[in-house]
């Protein structure tokens, strides 16, 4: 395989973790008898412009299918962090009813929301339909359909470029990497602002984030590859920011690369941060397999442990990083017999692979589980906050990355 961006052969391999189902491939009662389609998983490295990737097999529209069940709206900290977001670039960039918001991966309209509160035109792209039609639901306009190039230019000749563009969470899902970049630059007015952010590949390695691999995510992010690929683009990161979302991610601040404005101290500053931790040299990338496995027997011996001693363990939140964690264990209903989700979407269906009931969160009154175990880590807080009455009768609660510790 050659690399995404810059076409060169990829020989180093960063992690492998089997065979695996699309993460958010839920499946209802009528398919659990059926094949279920598995494809490899495993992750790439380039090192000439340090882009991590996915092997090829899996494609677009298999992975984000009319009925993909990720809704952004469900997390209360993540519509306080888009409500943030939209205050801040409103005022940063004095938009007003003459301008015009552009964000690509709209989902359910969590962010757009606030613009249309603030009477600021905006427009969504998203290809789900079932987030699209939610959207359309709070007077958010969507095009129903993956962004690129061609998506740009027809939407450019139309006078629709934009003076934000927003795509948080989105070019990792990207498999033409240099396309999409190159229709952000075909839609932007020429003192316009792209805002993009995305989990960053360092926080994923100090951290043993691996659970967040899965194929719907074609890319893993540092500065120094994204710089690659918007430079060839002909557009500069201008800012960079560190968040805490999604385990640790950046947000970047991009304009065209005639822009005089002059980049920030930033910029400099997180590369050479990257550098210094290794991301520019093989060897750290090398070592995360081991980890990666260690943080798996860590799982199964706690979860046999606690069968053998007669304890329940169930787990709570059907999320993409979840189904990696447990397929990659090879934990099934033995062990975890069901697990809890707050998003109607998702209840009473099932696991992909490791086939394990979704259900809804009232069924905690009766079951009162000794464990609970957490799969999406990044809302930890706010599942256990959501849940304290568990926590008042005994329950404990349990994250097992970057490794397993018992939390409450």
């Amino acid at each position: 395989m050659n690399c995404r961006h810059c076409g060169a052969t990829l020989s180093h391999i960063f992690l492998d973790l089997g065979m695996a189902p699309p993460s958010n491939a839920y499946l209802s009662s009528n398919h659990l008898n059926k094949p279920e389609v598995y494809y490899p998983l495993r992750v790439l490295l380039c090192n000439a412009c340090w882009l991590v990737q996915t092997e090829d097999f899996a494609q677009p529209d298999q992975l984000f299918h009319a009925d993909y069940a990720y809704f952004s709206s469900i997390s209360k900290s993540f519509l306080r962090h888009a409500a943030c977001y939209s205050s801040k670039m409103k005022a940063m960039l004095n938009l007003n009813s003459n301008s015009f918001v552009l964000e690509i991966a709209s989902n359910d309209g969590y962010l757009l929301k606030n613009f249309v509160a603030y009477g600021i035109p905006c427009l969504g792209i998203e290809p789900t339909q079932s987030t699209a039609f939610v959207a359309e639901k709070l007077g958010i306009p969507v095009i129903k359909r993956f962004f690129d190039s061609d998506l740009a230019l027809s939407l450019a000749n139309e006078g629709k470029r934009a003076d934000l563009i927003v795509a948080n969470n989105v070019l990792a899902h990207v498999p033409d990497i240099n396309n999409f970049v190159r229709g952000l630059k075909l839609i932007l007015k020429p003192f316009g602002t792209i805002t993009l952010e995305f989990p960053h590949l360092l926080r994923l390695i100090r951290h043993g984030q691996f659970d967040t691999v899965y194929h719907e995510h074609f890319s893993y992010l540092s500065l120094h590859a994204v710089k690659h690929i918007f430079e060839a683009a002909g557009l500069r990161i201008l800012d960079v920011e560190e968040l805490p979302v999604h385990g640790g991610s950046l947000r970047i601040y991009c304009s065209h690369e005639e822009n005089p404005s002059p980049e920030l101290p930033s910029v400099s500053s997180l590369l050479a941060m990257e550098e210094a931790e290794g991301l520019l040299g093989t060897l750290i990338y090398g070592e995360f397999q081991a980890r990666v496995d260690h943080i798996k027997n860590e799982l199964l011996v706690f979860l046999i442990e606690q069968k053998k001693k007669g304890k329940k363990v169930v787990g709570y939140g059907a999320a993409a990083k979840g189904n990696t964690l447990l397929n990659y264990a090879g934990v099934r209903q033995d062990l975890l017999p069901f697990v809890c989700d707050a998003a109607p979407s998702k209840q009473y269906k099932f696991l992909p692979g490791s086939h394990i009931p979704i259900l809804n969160p009232a069924v905690l009154q009766i079951e009162l589980p000794d464990y609970i175990l957490i799969l999406p880590w990044n809302i930890a807080d706010e599942i256990i906050d959501k849940n304290y009455w568990l926590a008042e009768k005994g329950t404990k609660f349990v994250k097992a990355v970057p490794e397993l510790v018992i939390l409450k």
